[in-house]
């Protein structure tokens, strides 16, 4: 299954969240700029690129199914955003082999913003993992952000990482979140089966998002690896070892989160040497991704200190 956020047509455990921004929208009161903040693979883009598909398909046959949550596969919309050639609407995210969203992608974004639309519908700009940016990329989106152009709508996605206040004081944040239960049965859906059959308890029961739980499953299928019967220790140390990271950038992403996870799951106040490196690796994970310091250096010096400390 293909689980990237553009292909999928369902939309699980956010019902509550889309039913309030299409009411903003019905009363023209939507802002054009927003946050969606919130833990990475919890739906967050997922939802964006559902409440984008409803706006843009309004006046188009196969409309957005608002009972189902539901995009047609058959709507225009949904066909160009697929493919990359909707007119109405343009991403922005980390290219394959860099770290950082760099300011050409905004330059050639501010290029495009000021050239007229093709249609009179709303045009959306969706910028994923808006803590990638790098400082020149915010200063330069900063100033299209100040008076965007007339009918022009920036959808955010923040991974809740810190990002600079003067990004974040010019949007309107919505925190999403979803209880123990709410991930279980999106992940049950997603699979179309019980989670508890496919994966080891002990990265279930501690919580992680339906994202990160879907993408461990599928992982360990690539590596033939029994995901049911390795523990969240065990499979950090393989896929460092394994050097997996270099492969598949995703996988970059999931060791930080799965680091901050372990950390969560192991540190108490009564254990201060293990507090005391907790906050020194989230700070290290923080300054690794902001200032392109080197990851490898950084995972063996988690496992040697962490995991086999």
């Amino acid at each position: 299954m293909n689980l990237k956020s553009l292909n999928q047509t369902n939309l699980y455990g956010f019902s509550n969240y889309f039913n309030d921004l299409k009411k903003l929208y019905s009363q023209d009161k939507f802002p054009n700029k927003v946050i969606f903040s919130g833990e990475k693979g919890i739906g967050k883009c997922t939802m964006a690129y559902h409440f984008i598909n409803y706006v843009l398909s309004l006046d188009e046959d196969f409309t957005y199914d608002l009972k189902n949550f539901q995009i047609n596969i058959e709507n225009k919309s949904f066909k160009l955003v697929q493919n990359g050639t909707n007119p109405n609407f343009n991403l922005i995210d980390v290219i394959e082999d860099k770290k950082n969203i760099d300011i050409d992608q905004i330059r050639n974004l501010i290029l495009k913003l000021n050239k007229s639309s093709f249609n009179q519908k709303p045009r959306f700009i969706l910028i994923d993992n808006i803590e990638l940016l790098n400082v020149n990329s915010i200063n330069a989106l900063l100033k299209i952000l100040e008076e965007p152009n007339y009918n022009i709508n920036f959808i955010l996605i923040n991974n809740n990482k810190k990002i600079l206040p003067t990004l974040k004081s010019r949007c309107l944040n919505f925190k999403i979140s979803l209880t123990y239960d709410q991930s279980i049965e999106i992940i049950n859906k997603i699979l179309k089966k019980n989670v508890f059959d496919s994966l080891n308890a002990e990265f279930i029961n501690h919580y992680s998002t339906p994202g990160q739980l879907y993408k461990i499953i599928d992982f360990s299928k690539e590596i033939n690896n029994e995901s049911k019967n390795i523990n969240l220790k065990e499979f950090l140390s393989l896929i460092i070892n394994k050097k997996y990271f270099k492969k598949d950038k995703s996988i970059k992403y999931l060791i930080y989160s799965l680091i901050e996870f372990y950390f969560r799951k192991n540190t108490s106040v009564d254990n201060i040497k293990l507090l005391d490196i907790h906050y020194y690796f989230l700070k290290k994970i923080d300054n690794t991704m902001r200032f392109n310091l080197d990851d490898e250096s950084f995972f063996i010096e988690f496992e040697d200190k962490v995991l086999n400390g």
